[in-house]
């Protein structure tokens, strides 16, 4: 071979080496794929009640429903009018937000002198008419006006004060994975991972006020209410094992842990104080 072809054949044997080498390089890293409770985040997301007004569905109860809405179940009630122990029905609307009374802001002189000139023939009727209704008329559930009356200062007193908790403990034993966060599309609880069939244990004592897997987004969810003021919730069961109104002791058994409505299997874990979400690492103990 002469001299001439062994120079063009290691000439190209080195382009084609550099330009394998350029193809095979790259500015920016991989991508790395990871499996993220995001889409978890999303579905509980949907599932919350933005509108000023709802119509319950089958298998909710009023603490769901104010869950689901960010709210306080006593405000709820107060709103509608509605006494302990919060009894709801599928169709009933329910208005989460106070409502409005329109008032007219002009009134024609001829309107007014003419309501003047009746006012006075048919007050004895309404006052009549009033005192019969108000010694007949009842509550949804048998209770009379003034239970009602009673019910809504009860309530407004008892919004006055903080009742604190005296201890909390952690549902169960696990990684934390996601942490609570503020922001509006944010974690409003922690996330812990462990093993299917793990026991998950009331974080403090407490009646069962939920127990289902209507929320869309948390699969079977437990809540429980520990006073007036605070709520705690277990979400993603395999198996609930507690029934609502039920006495729960701190400690006690109440699920197993699962990955209903979440991409793994975990718990998630929320504390609300007056509806509200806040941290739960505020009030477990540190570990």
């Amino acid at each position: 071979m002469s001299f001439f072809r062994l120079a063009k054949y290691l000439f190209t044997y080195i382009i084609f080496a550099i330009t394998l080498f350029s193809c095979s390089s790259r500015n920016t890293p991989a991508p790395v794929s990871n499996i993220h409770s995001s889409s978890v985040l999303g579905e509980r997301n949907k599932g919350t009640i933005n509108s000023s007004q709802y119509l319950v569905k089958r298998g909710e109860t009023l603490y769901s429903i104010a869950w689901r809405s960010n709210s306080d179940v006593r405000k709820i009630a107060r709103i509608n009018q509605i006494p302990p122990p919060y009894r709801i029905y599928p169709g009933q609307k329910i208005f989460l937000v106070e409502r409005k009374i329109k008032k007219t802001a002009h009134v024609s002189k001829n309107k007014v002198s003419h309501k003047n000139s009746t006012k006075s023939s048919t007050a004895n009727k309404k006052s009549s008419a009033k005192n019969t209704l108000a010694s007949t008329k009842k509550q949804a559930y048998g209770e009379n006006v003034s239970t009602r009356k009673s019910y809504q200062n009860s309530t407004l007193a008892s919004e006055n004060f903080s009742q604190k908790i005296s201890r909390w403990q952690w549902p169960v034993k696990g990684k934390v994975v996601e942490y609570f966060s503020n922001s509006a599309q944010g974690n409003k609880g922690i996330d812990i991972t462990g093993r299917r069939g793990t026991k998950i244990r009331a974080s403090t004592t407490g009646k069962v006020v939920y127990a289902g897997s209507a929320l869309r987004g948390y699969g079977k969810l437990i809540i429980i209410k520990h006073n007036d003021d605070y709520l705690s919730a277990y979400a993603h069961n395999d198996q609930i094992l507690v029934k609502e109104q039920q006495i729960i002791n701190i400690g006690d058994v109440i699920a197993s842990m699962g990955d209903t409505d979440a991409n793994k299997v975990m718990l998630h874990f929320e504390i609300r104080f007056r509806g509200k979400s806040v941290n739960p690492l505020k009030y477990l103990p540190k570990k």
